[in-house]
């Protein structure tokens, strides 16, 4: 429920709505694999790699492309954690708030 105080009488209204999480960081569904094995698998507030042009950063609302991946490394942060998986080669697809990588192609 949503609750809040009303400036005028200062008396707490609950509006008996459910609240909706305003706060959340806009995220990017995230996943890294190769032919046998995932690596990562969930949402994600960033994607950073290399490819021939150098460093790059994949964000929310990123617009859509592929890429090849230079040997480096993918690097994930979350709200909790930064995950970096070293990597040889692989491609990156990128479309509609998804990154999928592709690893050992």
């Amino acid at each position: 429920m949503v609750r809040r105080q009303d400036a005028s009488t200062g008396k707490i209204i609950d509006d008996g709505k459910l609240a909706t999480n305003t706060s959340a960081k806009p995220t990017v569904q995230v996943k890294v694999y190769s032919p046998f094995q995932t690596y990562y698998d969930a949402p994600a507030l960033s994607v950073s790699a290399v490819n021939d042009t150098g460093p790059f950063d994949i964000l929310p609302k990123h617009h859509n492309f592929i890429t090849l991946l230079n040997e480096g490394d993918i690097t994930i942060r979350t709200d909790r954690e930064k995950r970096t998986i070293r990597i040889k080669r692989g491609m990156m697809h990128v479309k509609a708030d998804q990154v999928i990588v592709f690893l050992d192609v």
